[in-house]
């Protein structure tokens, strides 16, 4: 991990985790009876043994190799790692949550057990622990391969991918201690969200010096997708974000927004976090790696960037649907409605062009289950959308807020979506990353495409029809002008549903796991396609099976 370093990236790893000890040593100490004492442990921890790891070559000499002419893969394979890792253990969690939702009493006699504490771990590991190490992990290969130039360091990959990790786990252990913001995404402490911001702004950076760098004249799309990815996210972030500590010594803080004022910055966040972290960044995911295992260039060039100025026109001004006949001005809530549904049409411009990329290779999806992975994201990400324009019209919205509707909504796209042109991703890198001539076991991805397909299908329709039946009885009245039905008659027709929840969950989990074990045994059993070369060449010229402009 730490091999072939220059002195002067030695020098700069040594001081960046000096200085993570120094803070990990500073936190313990301040926050000694707060939650803050006890991530100053964690922090201290997972810098020590990255101190050690740096120290170990602190004396070796420096790369004879010109590095410039091969690729930098190392973070890459390690955050296909982490990816998987976070991906069981949140998707584990998750199996828990929809369970406990089933049979209450299915938790520990400890607080930390709670519905309340472990649900924000299952949304957070999902969302920025998987997702997140997938976006950066693909990121790192993508921009390498359509640029034909190597990333400028080998250290600041290192930092924004650990880093990451570092506030992940802190995220997590914060949760489970009870202290969040009490936001709807139950954002993290002050401490770890300005953490999150250094780390942001370093992938940026990395990000640009890339691309700037290039042998290649022209910026491929799955470019500008991750790009908008990486800035929207950091605006995101630090807007909603704002707050002044309590104090320094501990982690609790206080928001700059209150109100109805709180409420819209929140779901401006929400919502572009929705846009921006699990909808472009993926694309990205899609326009590189679906046409790569297709072996056809993209359909149509001119509409994928149609729909990539959409959609960052478009998603930004949405938030405000999720606020339907509440305080916010009414005005603002017909702008989130009109923006919604003139969302429509980029989302279907990408989604129609995935699927029209395929036309001449559909028997290609039906015998690899990798392609077939792809495909259906597609299809959920088309779907996705159109429910999501749909929901957003004041009368469906009446019917689908604060219900199971939205729960299955939302499932619709993390697991079609997201995490199916995520794992389709990760089966397509790996041989590739790992020179490997071969997945371990096709037929365990044909299972793992079944039980995730199978596990997606039970969810959303569970919710659907749980999310349908509940708002129909919150608003069915007696003839006196009463509820008909009590909150008890509600969880008493869900329960069936919740049930079928966790039982989809668990299908998807499974599958999860199938996956983490085929990659880890394709890395150990699998013979090298290439052993006389541990990094890919840069080619003079673009590689053939990237995928062209018109």
């Amino acid at each position: 991990m730490m091999s072939n370093l220059t002195s002067t990236e030695r020098a700069r790893a040594m001081l960046i985790t000096v200085a993570g000890v120094l803070i990990g040593l500073t936190m313990a100490a301040v926050g000694r009876n707060d939650p803050m004492g006890a991530h100053g442990w964690i922090v201290l921890l997972f810098c020590g043994v990255l101190f050690f790891l740096v120290a170990q070559t602190l004396y070796d000499a420096e790369p004879v190799e010109d590095r410039s002419t091969s690729y930098y893969d190392d973070p890459t394979k390690v955050g296909i790692l982490l990816a998987l890792f976070w991906a069981v253990v949140a998707m584990g969690m998750g199996v828990w949550v929809a369970s406990q939702l089933a049979w209450p009493d299915l938790r520990f006699d400890a607080a930390w057990s709670s519905f309340g504490r472990i649900r924000p771990v299952h949304t957070s590991g999902v969302i920025f622990g998987f997702g997140g190490n997938a976006l950066i992990a693909t990121s790192y290969h993508i921009m390498q391969r359509t640029s034909r130039a190597r990333m400028p360091d080998q250290v600041s990959p290192w930092f924004v991918l650990l880093g990451f990790n570092l506030f992940c786990v802190v995220a997590a252990s914060g949760y489970l201690m009870g202290i969040t913001q009490s936001k709807e995404y139950a954002e993290p402490e002050w401490y770890a969200d300005l953490w999150l911001v250094i780390v942001w702004v370093v992938y940026f950076i990395l990000y640009i010096r890339t691309l700037a760098r290039r042998n290649e004249p022209h910026i491929y799309v799955a470019n500008w997708y991750y790009l908008s990815f990486i800035l929207v996210v950091a605006i995101l972030h630090i807007v909603n974000n704002l707050a002044v500590p309590a104090s320094f010594s501990g982690a609790k803080s206080y928001s700059a927004f209150a109100g109805v004022q709180d409420a819209m910055v929140q779901w401006w966040y929400g919502h572009n976090a929705v846009a921006f972290f699990l909808t472009t960044g993926f694309l990205g995911m899609l326009y590189y790696f679906l046409p790569k295992r297709a072996g056809r260039p993209i359909y149509s060039y001119r509409l994928s960037i149609l729909s990539f100025w959409g959609i960052v026109f478009f998603y930004i001004w949405v938030g405000s649907h999720h606020l339907h006949y509440t305080a916010l001005p009414q005005w603002v809530q017909t702008l989130g409605v009109t923006f919604s549904v003139m969302l429509l049409v980029p989302s279907w411009a990408s989604a129609g062009n995935a699927l029209m990329t395929l036309n001449g290779a559909w028997h290609k999806v039906r015998d690899d289950a990798t392609l077939r992975f792809m495909m259906v994201a597609a299809v959920f990400y088309g779907l996705s959308t159109f429910e999501g324009s749909f929901m957003a019209i004041r009368p469906v919205n009446a019917l689908s807020h604060y219900t199971d509707w939205t729960v299955g909504h939302v499932h619709s796209g993390a697991m079609g979506w997201v995490a199916m042109i995520t794992f389709g991703s990760i089966y397509a890198l790996t041989p590739m990353l790992w020179r490997r001539e071969t997945m371990y076991s096709w037929k365990a991805v044909e299972w793992h495409f079944w039980l995730a397909l199978s596990g997606t299908v039970i969810y959303i329709f569970a919710m659907w029809n749980s999310g349908i039946t509940q708002g129909l009885m919150w608003r069915t009245y007696t003839e006196s002008g009463t509820l008909r039905f009590s909150f008890v008659d509600t969880l008493i027709a869900m329960h069936p549903y919740y049930i079928a929840r966790a039982f989809g969950g668990l299908l998807f989990f499974a599958g999860a796991c199938i996956c983490f074990w085929n990659v880890v045994m394709t890395i150990r059993r699998v013979p090298n396609h290439a052993p006389e070369a541990d990094y890919p060449t840069i080619p003079e010229a673009m590689e053939p099976a990237v995928p062209a402009a018109e």
